[in-house]
């Protein structure tokens, strides 16, 4: 194992940001798209041109462009012949599993095309088997990501509907629950996307599932939509907000193209970022000799041993996959009808990209931290030692004690210097998030989850850049291609996520108690040292009154006077200092922080449990996604919580 490692080689040869597409519109049976459908084709042609030029004209190397679509007929189905055509990869987040998607989209009439579809064979009816050809046509160069859970549900619904059409209460089931799993499907496509591209002509926005419903939910979930009128395609204009959708509209308006470049540049560049900042750290396999001081506060007053080795092996990236991500690495590979291509990116790129970001984070946290608490113990030591002539009737050496002050006070100047000139706190700040956030990264990505675009965590300047570093990392992934039935559900919530669940809630449970503890104890050594004060200055007094009472020798308190001098200040700033470490080292709030994920994770924990022992018609990809963004969402919390103790508490001169 070689002392230093850059970025790990799978994750340095092929991860590139790419740009994310969706697009929904409307079926070739509407008026509006049946009387401009080759207008439409046109434009959104000239669109996807137009987008590959401005990929072009940006700065550094990018992966090929995503595009994201139900393929419905008509708008997707379009959209996706123009992305294969251009050399785009095609993600299909589909609302049924492939088979009865492929049934229901080509409209039968009859339950013997039902079954023959269904099946796999040709349908009868000419028209209805050329719908079923086209789909089966363009899914076969797209990825799918199959929301096959419902589907017999679905499935004996449409039956009934199709043996008795008359029977209005099994149609509007059978229309509910379709609507309901096409909704859900443009969610799915919607977190995954940096713009939405809808072809729509703005009358019904209430119908779950329809166009002008996804395009709702798009800009309520934060994502921009480019809106296409079908009737004028070659002018359309972008929407960033949910209420725009109410303003006026100027027929003669240019396409915004300014905006349009606008969010392609700050989809797949960063102000701040290149590769280079994390190509330039290096990982180590152990933690530092010299920065152990911080780890020493916590052993020390935390209960554990005061002495021995605090030298900490971090695991190495190329042996997470074999070593403590062995069982999510299992439960990926043993997922019934699961991605292969996914488990194999997890063990290859995900979790080794983790592994060297936390070695990296520790190390430099290690450094941040025990760089301060150096700090406050060399500041105390310079008091010290400035004093310590007193006590030792040393006064003719006092210069010999002020050079070692010196030597002290300049020991607190380079060490702030270093943590100034190597960026400590800037640095550690920055690989700890792509940590914590590519920490769960398994848990969302074995069930096609993600935090969508418009949500991630935002701050200004070149500290936004692990986030944009991250949140491509993930999305390079991709939806897995695979069924997720309801045994594919329950393998990743038992498997992945509940496991993962448990030990994160297990961690900051024990993490919390520990530094609580940290924390108090600091507190009473600093009180102590205070009452040491007060007893030194208060017996110098005692022994003075004492004195001059004749009780004992009256001399004896000025002969005394330099010890109780030197006592009376060296407890003072011990305890000043070592309260300083208690306010820098904010163990109480950070208790309170893991006490609070703790919570929030034992309560998905439980909720997982309920949801695997209970009925099994309620396992479906809307409750067990519900709980991973809600896992997603107490990382996010806990990184920001975090993130507000230290992000202005810079390594400084103690004060």
């Amino acid at each position: 194992m070689p002392k230093t490692a850059s970025l790990p080689a799978p994750i340095r040869d092929s991860w590139l940001p790419h740009l994310a597409l969706g697009v929904t519109g409307h079926r070739a049976t509407n008026p509006a798209y049946c009387a401009h459908a080759a207008a439409i084709g046109a434009a959104l042609e000239a669109l996807f041109a137009r987008i590959d030029a401005i990929c072009a004209e940006l700065p550094g190397t990018r992966g090929p462009v995503r595009l994201h679509s139900l393929l419905v007929d008509g708008t997707d189905q379009v959209a996706g012949e123009l992305a294969l055509a251009r050399g785009w990869e095609l993600a299909v987040p589909l609302p049924f599993g492939a088979a009865l998607n492929c049934a229901i989209n080509a409209h039968p009439d009859t339950l013997a095309d039902v079954d023959a579809l269904l099946a796999g064979r040709p349908a009868a009816h000419p028209a209805v088997e050329a719908k079923a050809a086209a789909i089966r046509a363009i899914t076969a160069g797209a990825g799918l990501f199959e929301l096959a859970d419902r589907d017999a549900e679905i499935e004996a619904l449409w039956r009934a509907h199709l043996a008795d059409p008359e029977d209005r209460a099994a149609a509007r089931a059978f229309e509910t629950l379709v609507s309901d799993n096409v909704a859900f499907a443009g969610k799915v496509m919607i977190e995954r996307v940096d713009l939405v591209i809808a072809v729509w002509d703005g009358k019904v926005a209430n119908l779950p599932g329809g166009t002008g419903h996804t395009v709702a939910t798009a800009l309520a979930m934060g994502a921009p939509v480019l809106l296409i009128d079908p009737a004028r395609p070659e002018s359309w204009r972008i929407l960033g907000r949910p209420e725009e959708l109410g303003q006026r509209v100027d027929p003669a308006a240019p396409a915004d193209l300014d905006r349009l470049e606008a969010i392609i540049r700050a989809a797949v560049n960063v102000e701040g970022w290149s590769p280079d900042l994390l190509a330039n750290e290096r990982w180590r396999p152990h933690s530092s000799r010299l920065f152990g001081l911080y780890r020493r506060i916590e052993r020390v007053f935390g209960g554990g041993a005061w002495f021995g080795s605090l030298r900490l092996a971090y695991e190495a990236p190329e042996a997470i996959a074999e070593g403590s991500g062995a069982a999510m690495i299992a439960a990926a590979r043993g997922m019934p009808g699961g991605d292969p291509r996914i488990a194999r990116q997890l063990a290859e790129e995900v979790m080794p990209m983790f592994a060297w970001a936390d070695g990296v984070a520790n190390r430099l946290a290690d450094a941040y931290r025990s760089g301060m608490i150096v700090n406050f113990v060399l500041a105390t030591l310079a008091v010290v030692a400035g004093l310590a002539y007193l006590p030792l009737g040393m006064g003719a050496y006092k210069w010999v004690f002020a050079a070692i002050e010196l030597a002290l006070l300049g020991g607190i100047l380079a060490m702030t210097a270093a943590g100034s000139r190597f960026g400590w706190h800037r640095r550690w700040f920055a690989t700890r998030r792509v940590a914590e956030y590519l920490r769960h990264a398994p848990a969302l990505l074995l069930l096609g989850v993600v935090r969508p675009t418009g949500r991630w965590p935002r701050s200004g300047g070149a500290a936004r850049w692990p986030e944009h570093f991250s949140r491509h990392a993930l999305r390079d992934v991709g939806l897995p291609r695979a069924a997720l039935t309801r045994d594919y559900l329950r393998s990743g919530l038992e498997g992945a996520v509940l496991s993962h669940v448990s030990a994160q809630r297990a961690y900051h449970a024990a993490k919390a108690h520990k530094l609580e503890t940290v924390h108090h104890r600091l507190d009473k050594a600093a009180e102590a040292c205070f009452a040491f004060a007060v007893g030194a200055v208060l017996g110098y007094l005692l022994l003075k009154g004492a004195g001059a009472a004749g009780l004992v020798d009256k001399h004896l308190a000025g002969q005394l006077s330099p010890l109780f001098t030197f006592l009376g200040v060296a407890f003072p700033t011990l305890g000043a200092n070592l309260s300083g470490i208690r306010y820098f080292g904010d163990f109480e709030r950070f208790a309170a922080i893991s006490h609070v994920a703790a919570e929030k994770l034992r309560e998905i924990e439980e909720r997982i449990g309920l949801l695997l022992l209970g009925e099994p018609d309620a396992l479906t990809y809307a409750a067990a996604a519900d709980l991973i963004h809600a896992l997603d969402e107490a990382v996010v919390e806990e990184i920001a919580s975090w993130q507000s103790v230290f992000g202005a508490k810079h390594l400084a001169l103690p004060a």
